[in-house]
């Protein structure tokens, strides 16, 4: 590296704190959405628990078995939605959830499945994009400032579409989720067929319903289908917030280091001149005698 002027060094310095102050002040508004985002999703996990516990009650005291969204087929062709950010600065946020759908793809490649696409978030179309995968679907600016629950809908709706009229066999969701509150995953889950949980044999309620059984029980899947992809959406959100916050953070920090590191510099090479000019004057004190 060439040696710098203690001008150049402090033109250095300066720039390096104004990245700072950037760096910081995203740190600090990713922290208030991170309080936000986190509300939200600890407020819609009871609700999603308890919905799925009762669509799975439902269809199994009502006896209903052949509902084309529960039919299990041979897995030939699949439907992978990944959900990521629209931004960057996030650390490995991205990178991480597109590498678990990567591994994903290649393995069920591997088993002979044909699979598509749909991808929630700009960061993933612009990577799959670029390369050889079917992409049906790609919605940008999902996350803007609040959720985009119209893209919500209509993922489900596609899904659902395809999946009843079996062109596809079986659909993923993956997404970053929250473990803690300082630590978040990907994830993946099988959207569908729906899989409802073990029910008591000992429960012995039975339901009446007010409307067609069948209409009733295809709203409420509905409603359920709907709210998974929500909620994915939600988790995804608060994950950027705090892997950005971190981020953001670590860039601080690395900043406040190279400002101490560069001030040091700076002050030898302000000491290296003035000693330079001291030379020169007691050189051309002493030419003058």
């Amino acid at each position: 590296m060439p040696k710098l002027s203690p001008r150049e060094i402090r033109r250095k310095i300066q720039g390096i704190r104004n990245t700072r102050r950037i760096t910081n002040a995203m740190k600090v508004v990713s922290a208030a959405k991170l309080r936000k985002a986190q509300e939200a999703i600890y407020a819609s996990r009871p609700y999603s628990e308890k919905l799925y516990e009762m669509i799975s009650h439902l269809f199994t005291r009502s006896g209903i078995s052949d509902h084309p969204l529960l039919e299990v087929r041979e897995e030939r062709v699949a439907d992978v939605v990944l959900v990521t950010a629209d931004r960057g600065l996030a650390g490995a946020f991205n990178s991480n959830v597109i590498r678990t759908a990567e591994d994903l793809l290649s393995r069920k490649v591997s088993e002979g499945v044909n699979v598509n696409l749909i991808l929630i978030g700009r960061k993933g179309a612009q990577h799959f994009s670029k390369r050889n995968y079917n992409v049906l679907k790609a919605y940008e600016e999902v996350f803007r400032k609040e959720i985009n629950f119209g893209v919500v809908k209509e993922v489900a709706q596609l899904l659902q579409e395809r999946y009843v009229r079996k062109q596809t066999d079986r659909v993923y969701l993956i997404n970053n989720e929250m473990i803690t509150r300082a630590s978040y995953k990907p994830v993946v889950r099988t959207f569908l067929p729906f899989e409802g949980a073990p029910t008591s044999e000992d429960d012995l309620s039975v339901y009446e319903f007010e409307v067609a059984e069948d209409v009733f029980l295809n709203k409420l899947l509905e409603l359920y289908l709907n709210y998974q992809i929500y909620r994915a959406l939600l988790e995804s959100n608060a994950a950027e917030h705090f892997a950005r916050m971190v981020a953001m953070d670590n860039a601080t920090r690395n900043a406040d280091e190279l400002i101490k590191t560069w001030t040091l510099i700076f002050n030898k090479a302000r000491q290296e001149s003035i000693t330079y000019e001291l030379v020169d004057i007691v050189n051309a004190v002493e030419a003058m005698k």
